[in-house]
């Protein structure tokens, strides 16, 4: 079995600060930083400078210095990763004091230095000019020197504090700690969970956050606060129309959905073998600090705590801590939080809070949806689904049907697949399921369809996005169910066939932000194809409907039947339109055209729809 042990590295500014020193009153406020390097070591697809901006932006928001930790976990073990972060360390005793002097609003520098419309007010001044190229020349050294290192991994000169790396693998290494483990070490009240690519975008988000938690009257209720994930190279994209309507309407129930940590006193008895972590975790329960000169010297019982050896035979994954079970561990440890009875709130201060970049190219989009279908089904098909809870636990009715919505995301696959199927075989077997044009009961899908799209729409138009983005995130809600979903409902079937585990794939991120130049890219409106097998569904469909208008032009449908309407070749030439891409893909060559081999396997299987809908017409008749 694969030891799992991680990179633990801590950061912090010591330096003293004033104000707000009342909000945490036991402790630091913890905002840690999750690397998730999953099998692969690969600063291609999770490029440092990412996790390096995320922290210097998180260390430099406006909270006490002295009340702020960094902690970031690294399950990749990679080297590289912890040589930017001290090289980061490095420039954030620069960069935390020239962004609280002068007010910055971005404190992410890859994203500061794109903007320049983001200049404090003192921007005229001589003072600030000088400051200003002293901190790019800073952090432009600094990327030269994460980039340099990155192209010379292979010949990394392991010496010094690198040597602890020395023939370690990613999937199979000890633990390392370059500090302390926060759970040990210090038991802040408040922790800040964030991913790799989420850059904090709003330096009072910290403060905002915590009016939720300490300014209402029931605030030992609230389990933890959810800031929405935006991407600023993705602002109009499916899941910030989500947020603007989901989970501003879960607010009114136990909130939204997410993440979290519970314990009480009968789960303490279980999280592990270690005394000095139980009594630190009494401690905390009890919103007391639990510090001791003893425990920061002794690394051997922080080496036995971050050991992936300690959660067994304990609760950890189970009923302690981030839950197992599910590849979407988010979601799933956040419905037991709810399920407990715990309420979460929704953060959305302007500006927002977090800024993070979606997955580089489509393939990499459609991976991440394949992702969450999977991980979300394996939650719905096991014992901890929101209907057992709903039942057994302190899950709210309307939660359950909240969480049930987003959870049957793998499952409506097959919906979208057949009606996406269904015109083109009317079509071919000159059959119809519609109503015709001159009969009153058309009125009826008419009607609905133009209820939906007129409902959809509104949503875009009242939260102030552009229609276009309407009709680009309907068309590929269309391509991510019957294709990124539909193979994550064949991975959950296979997996509980015992045929096939589930994995975490990484997606490519992309570490540059997109300047307004990039915006007006002619490529920006391809789409970007490989050999993945996420594709093939999407051309499969595409092909036969094109085979399907074919052939009733050509007048080679099937004779008899009740004949083919209207609606039947207005449904088709829809779906021809939702997957205009693919089309488009066909006699494109290079990245935005469809690989030969998934048009090869997509014919076959457009040639043996047509041949069993010609073979259905002859049975019938």
């Amino acid at each position: 079995m694969d030891s799992l042990g991680f990179l633990l590295f801590y950061a912090n500014l010591v330096s003293p600060s004033s104000g707000f020193s009342s909000l945490a009153p036991n402790g630091l406020l913890y905002l840690t930083t999750l690397i998730h390097n999953g099998s692969k070591n690969d600063p291609y697809l999770e490029p440092p400078i990412l996790t390096v901006n995320t922290v210097l932006s998180l260390l430099a928001v406006d909270y006490p210095a002295h009340r702020l930790a960094c902690y970031v976990s690294d399950d990749g073990c990679s080297p590289l990763n912890f040589y930017s972060l001290v090289e980061a360390s490095k420039f954030a005793k620069l960069w935390v004091p020239f962004c609280k002097k002068y007010n910055i609003g971005v404190r992410a520098p890859f994203r500061y230095f794109l903007r320049e419309s983001d200049e404090p007010p003192c921007a005229s001044s001589w003072e600030f000019q000088q400051d200003w190229e002293k901190m790019k020349e800073e952090y432009e050294r600094l990327c030269g020197n994460i980039e340099a290192a990155a192209n010379n991994s292979t010949s990394f000169d392991l010496t010094g504090e690198l040597e602890v790396f020395f023939n370690t693998e990613c999937q199979n290494h000890p633990t390392i700690i370059k500090t302390r483990v926060s759970g040990l070490m210090t038991n802040a009240p408040f922790m800040l969970n964030v991913d790799c690519d989420m850059y904090a975008n709003n330096p009072e988000l910290v403060l905002h956050a915590m009016c939720l938690f300490l300014g209402s009257s029931d605030e030992r209720d609230w389990g933890f606060v959810q800031c929405p994930q935006y991407f600023y190279d993705r602002p109009t994209d499916h899941l910030a129309v989500l947020h603007q309507t989901l989970f501003k309407g879960m607010v009114g129930i136990q909130g939204p959905f997410y993440a979290g940590k519970e314990a009480d006193d009968e789960l303490l008895k279980k999280i592990g073998n270690s005394k000095e972590f139980i009594n630190s975790a009494a401690h905390a329960l009890k919103g007391k600090a639990y510090f001791t000169s003893i425990l920061s010297k002794s690394l051997d019982v922080v080496h036995q705590v971050a050991g992936c050896d300690y959660e067994h035979s304990s609760d950890w994954g189970k009923k302690v801590g981030f839950l197992y079970g599910s590849i979407t561990e988010d979601m799933i440890t956040g419905m037991m939080i709810h399920a407990k009875g715990w309420r979460s709130g929704y953060c959305s201060p302007d500006p927002r809070a977090f800024l993070g970049c979606g997955a580089l190219a489509d393939p990499a989009a459609m991976s991440q949806q394949k992702r969450w279908a999977t991980g979300f089904l394996e939650i719905l098909f096991s014992k901890t689904n929101p209907i057992f809870a709903c039942f057994t636990s302190k899950l709210q009715f309307r939660q359950c049907l909240a969480y049930l919505w987003i959870l049957i995301w793998g499952l409506r696959s097959i919906p979208e697949v057949c009606y996406a199927a269904l015109p083109a075989y009317c079509i071919i077997t000159n059959s119809s399921f519609l109503p015709k044009i001159q009969e009153l009961g058309i009125c009826i899908p008419v009607t609905l369809f133009v209820i939906y799209k007129v409902y959809t729409l509104s949503d875009y138009i009242r939260i102030g996005f552009p229609i276009d983005s309407w009709w680009v995130n309907s068309c590929m809600a269309r391509i991510s169910a019957t294709g990124a979903w539909f193979l994550g409902l064949l991975n959950v079937i296979l997996k509980f066939l015992g045929l096939s585990e589930t994995i975490f794939e990484i997606t490519q991120k992309l570490h540059q932000p997109r300047t307004p130049a990039d915006d007006c890219g002619k490529d920006d409106d391809k789409m970007i194809f490989d050999e993945s097998p996420v594709f093939i569904p999407g051309t499969t469909i595409l092909l036969v409907h094109v085979s399907a208008l074919a052939m009733a032009l050509l007048g080679l449908e099937a004779q008899g039947g009740q004949g083919t309407g209207l609606g039947e070749f207005f449904c088709s030439t829809y779906v021809v339109l939702c997957f205009l891409p693919f089309l488009q893909g066909l006699f494109r060559r290079g990245k935005y055209g469809i690989p030969l081999p998934t048009i090869c396997k997509s014919s076959a299987l457009a040639l043996l729809f047509v041949h069993l809908c010609k073979m259905s017409t002859i049975s019938v008749n």
